[in-house]
């Protein structure tokens, strides 16, 4: 495995940010003139007036930068210290940053050596959305797996006929939409909330509200990737949606629970690794 830092600075949330001193960053073998170039630039500061939490913004500028491949697998990640340098922000904020990158399977980090990129997105993720988001989406993503996860499980159990066929019914479009390469987040959307409306919960689609804004531009993102990508990507998205059907319609609450959260990790594994394109 590589252990060069590229010694590329980060790119900026948004234009104009205030900038932030940048200390020297020490040299690695062939990169010494990247370095040196990096050291005349001044890496810009997270802007503390935005709404979107520094820690997701940090995440997002090392996102970015893995997505578009200044950073490639095997390069190294500056340090923690050289980090909080670049951006002006406490060692805390650069932590979280960096457990969230290891939790998606981003970076990995090794005992005395530093933290390496591990996988990289598809490189036309930053050509079909803003990505500086992405942090947000995916911390969504595991609430929708205990959530909604549990609400197929309450469907399969408790779904009236009415409810059911409703179900098919977005199942129906969604795979439509998906075979004619125009499938849209709202019909997505409308397959996930039926099934949460026939948990007889109201309270499953009430909290799906909260983080509505961040499930539908997880939703966009991948579904771009999807309709993008291989043929064998959309008919494995296609597959997990059926298997979920299945256990609903033959009132199987752990089958269905297990398939829900199977395709969510799955959905998220897809958005972040581009081996699964």
């Amino acid at each position: 495995m590589s252990t060069k830092y590229t010694g590329v600075p980060f790119e900026g949330l948004e234009k104009p940010l205030p900038k932030a001193r940048s200390l020297p960053i020490p040299s690695a073998g062939a990169a010494d003139r990247a370095v040196a170039s990096a050291h005349e630039a001044r890496a810009p500061a997270l802007d503390r007036g935005q709404r979107v939490r520094l820690g997701d913004q940090l995440y997002g500028q090392i996102f970015d930068q893995i997505a578009s491949g200044r950073l490639n697998v095997g390069d190294k990640l500056p340090s923690e210290h050289e980090i909080c340098e670049q951006f002006g922000v406490s060692r805390p904020v650069v932590r979280e940053a960096l457990l969230r990158l290891r939790a998606d399977g981003l970076v990995s980090a090794y005992q005395g050596l530093g933290t390496f990129v591990s996988h990289q997105p598809a490189p036309r993720l930053k050509t079909l959305g803003d990505v500086r988001n992405v942090s947000a989406y995916l911390r969504a993503q595991e609430v929708r797996m205990a959530l909604e996860g549990d609400a197929a499980r309450l469907a399969a159990l408790r779904r009236t006929d009415e409810q059911l066929k409703k179900i098919v019914d977005a199942d129906r479009a969604f795979a439509e939409g998906l075979a004619h390469g125009r499938v849209s987040a709202e019909a997505d959307l409308a397959f996930h909330a039926s099934i949460a409306e026939a948990s007889g919960n109201d309270f499953y689609l009430a909290v799906l509200e909260t983080i509505h804004e961040s499930i539908q531009g997880f939703m966009r993102l991948s579904l771009n990737l999807t309709r993008t990508g291989s043929r064998q990507r959309a008919e494995r998205v296609a597959d997990e949606h059926a298997a979920i059907l299945a256990a609903i319609r033959e009132q199987d609450g752990e089958r269905a629970r297990v398939a829900m959260q199977f395709h969510l990790g799955q959905a998220r594994h897809r958005l972040v690794d581009k081996e699964r394109d």
